[in-house]
């Protein structure tokens, strides 16, 4: 488990890193649980470009990942195989329960082929365990989060990320999620005890443009080298700076450090502190 380096014979491969996949089990997936995605290349029905520097890539398959899995409660699952996801960062598993259904879930970071686990909404405390917040002791990690009760897990689901329960109080409990904000969420939402596989992801060191375009992205290159008819910043010779106060999207709305949330979101009262440690609800 860990990240491996090369020689440096060409330029490329001087600072390249890549993982060594030494937890993956398999390197095909359970085929009933895949489907082709159609590409977009970040355009919209008009055809015109809504996400910029996406194009090309390598060919990929969806794997159909279960954020719910509350309709299998009480049902034992055994882990299968540990497989890697084109489409995320962290390691999926294939599980199958004892009623003979497969099914694909995020892989934490203990997670071995035969391990069991289970979702109920009160079960053992042991890693890969899916329950109810509510029932989860503060100063345990958590991962595949609700945050609407009856919903999917929609958080805390990248490589390597945890969220820990911070208290229990009332009808909510407090958790602190990885970018360090404190949210309110029902007790009645459900998590995953333990952290996201795959924590060297951030490690890992591209190294070279063609390594970019196998994941879909195109060159991007600086604003300010940029004409004026494209970029605010766009126009100058050289080196030189961008000749503004402060730095401005393609679109002329300012960018870095401009907080770009209503001050009126209907979702703040429900953060008790910011990722700066700032209190929300004063």
């Amino acid at each position: 488990m860990g990240i491996r380096k090369f020689k440096p014979t060409t330029p490329g491969r001087r600072w390249m890193t890549v993982n060594t996949f030494e937890e993956i089990t398999t390197s095909t997936p359970y085929k009933p649980l895949t489907i082709k995605l159609k590409k977009h290349s970040g355009r919209w029905n008009t055809w015109r470009i809504t996400v910029r520097h996406q194009w090309g890539g390598h060919a990929q398959r969806y794997r159909l990942v279960d954020f719910f899995q509350v309709d299998k409660k009480g049902i034992v699952a055994k882990v299968e195989t540990i497989e890697y996801d084109p489409y995320r960062s962290a390691w999926i598993s294939l599980i199958c329960y004892k009623d003979g259904e497969r099914r694909y879930v995020i892989a934490n970071t203990e997670t071995k082929v035969w391990d069991k686990v289970i979702t109920d909404d009160k079960t053992p405390l042991e890693t890969g365990n899916r329950m109810l917040v509510a029932n989860i002791p503060t100063g345990l990690q958590v991962y595949n989060l609700e945050l609407i009760v009856g919903h999917w897990a929609s958080t805390i689901r990248s490589a390597g990320s945890y969220g820990t329960i911070f208290s229990q109080e009332g009808e909510y409990t407090q958790i602190k999620l990885p970018s360090g904000e404190i949210r309110l969420v029902n007790k009645k939402c459900f998590a995953t005890l333990g952290q996201v596989s795959n924590t060297y992801h951030n490690q890992v060191v591209i190294g070279k443009a063609g390594r970019s375009r196998w994941m879909w992205i195109r060159p991007t290159v600086r604003w300010k080298s940029m004409n004026p008819v494209d970029h605010p910043h766009g126009g100058w010779e050289g080196a030189s700076p961008i000749g503004m106060k402060a730095p401005k999207t393609p679109w002329g709305m300012p960018a870095l450090g401009y907080k770009t949330r209503k001050r009126k979101n209907t979702t703040s009262k429900w953060i008790l502190k910011d990722r700066k440690g700032k209190l929300m609800n004063k």
